[in-house]
């Protein structure tokens, strides 16, 4: 299911990069830094709010806001475009519901063969202990 978020949700701002970079990288503010309220959007179901506020992301603060910050790039346009995909990689894992288990049982030759493994190493234990004559 693929969600479209407003950009009025969302909010960017340009600071400047960490890291390698020389004069470009202390004069240019290259790096993008995105903020997404996800308690206050209108465009997320409650279900999906509520899925991504149980993930246990370092990204999202105590308050229900997710914080992205893209330096990859030299280009702020570029870092900019990267902030909003990883944003919407999040929104859409949470979108898709998830996949239940079914439980299943173990076959008999699964069994089988597990408990020759404990036998043989039964009878590998066993003579190691004192030898009698």
């Amino acid at each position: 299911m693929h969600v479209v978020i407003p950009d009025e949700e969302i909010e960017l701002r340009a600071i400047r990069a960490q890291g390698a970079g020389g004069q470009n990288v202390n004069k240019v503010s290259s790096a993008i830094h995105l903020r997404f309220d996800i308690r206050a959007s209108q465009a997320l179901k409650d279900e999906h709010k509520a899925r991504l506020l149980a993930l246990s992301d370092r990204r999202i603060t105590a308050e229900g806001v997710l914080v992205i910050k893209a330096q990859e790039y030299r280009s702020q346009e570029q870092n900019r475009l990267e902030a909003l995909r990883r944003l919407a990689e999040l929104v859409d894992s949470v979108a898709r519901p998830p996949r239940f288990r079914k439980a299943t049982q173990p076959s008999h030759g699964a069994k089988q063969r597990r408990l020759e493994g404990k036998s043989q190493r039964s009878q590998i234990k066993s003579s190691r202990g004192r030898v009698t004559d």
